[in-house]
């Protein structure tokens, strides 16, 4: 399986949420025949769903598969305030709050025409993660399993780049140009082990160098990212390992989530395996995608 050669996939529907506070138009789209198990795949940040293109093809043989763009990413606008006036704290989203309730109404909503046990198996990389135990514990979402990979989920959080737009994001907006494609492209290269095709490059950059829109969204991402909280839940956690099967998957060589975190995931989760792959970073689906590819056919087939 090559992630750096995924072949593209249309997000063709849109479902429309409204929360208190926010309108969204989620972007997605679905694979594979509509009476199989379905499996939904969950990207982070600064991604979109096109890091899990492969694997969604190729699992669409087995599974009614669901792809979105979680909003401000790829193909989903950020959502549309519903007020005049929004504090900076709810505008920011540290916690997740806002997207994980837009999950858990596009999964309810998925559910609808799911057959037998209205339970998806859910795979999530980054802060979907966060999103998904959030989605689980606070929303009522009931998996048939969770596979964690790389995951924001426990902290601390915070890259020093993270630090250093927070303190400084009027002069980081301002950035055009090379220079501003020069810092995005820096950061994505740290994600992963091994050096990433130039196609793959590209694809990854595009959403946020090619508009002001996306600018300015890649520097919200990164002043988000430096409040991450998981208080509201971390404690919770090990309810989720206690009512569904989950899996955490770690690159050893992470430099973004060290894979030091994983055994302590693993700890507050009450689960019973790590899996570390070698050779890979944070971006495992690109540096190591045939293992990853194994792992989750396991993961899947045995659940």
């Amino acid at each position: 399986m090559d992630s750096s050669s995924s072949p593209t996939i249309e997000l063709k529907e849109v479902f429309h949420h409204s929360t208190a506070v926010f309108d969204y138009n989620i972007r997605w789209t679905s694979l594979g025949n509509p009476t199989l198990p379905p499996l939904i795949f969950v990207h982070g940040t600064p991604w979109s769903s096109r890091v899990w293109h492969s694997y969604a093809k190729s699992l669409a043989q087995y599974f009614r598969v669901y792809l979105f763009d979680n909003p401000g990413f790829g193909d989903s606008p950020l959502g549309k305030a519903r007020a005049d006036t929004i504090s900076k704290e709810v505008a920011l989203d540290a916690d997740l709050a806002q997207q994980s309730e837009v999950f858990a109404a596009l999964y309810k909503f998925w559910a609808q025409d799911w057959q037998g046990s209205k339970r998806a198996h859910v795979v999530a990389h980054d802060h979907g993660g966060l999103m998904t135990l959030r989605a689980h514990l606070l929303h009522g979402c009931e998996y048939r399993s969770l596979c964690l990979i790389d995951v924001v989920a426990v902290g601390p959080f915070g890259k020093p780049l993270f630090k250093l737009m927070a303190e400084n994001e009027g002069v980081f907006t301002a950035l055009t140009g090379p220079v501003f494609e020069g810092v995005v492209e820096s950061y994505i290269r740290d994600a992963a082990h091994k050096e990433l095709t130039r196609e793959t490059m590209d694809a990854l950059k595009k959403p946020w160098i090619s508009s002001e829109e996306g600018r300015r969204g890649f520097v919200r991402q990164m002043v988000q990212a430096n409040s991450r909280s998981t208080e509201e839940v971390e404690g919770r956690y090990h309810e989720v390992g206690e009512k569904l099967p989950v899996r955490i998957i770690w690159g050893k060589e992470d430099e973004w989530l060290p894979v030091e975190t994983a055994p302590r995931l693993k700890e507050k989760l009450n689960v019973q395996e790590v899996v570390v792959i070698e050779g890979a970073g944070h971006l495992v689906m690109y540096d190591q995608p045939g293992r990853l590819g194994i792992e989750l056919g396991w993961w899947l087939s045995k659940n």
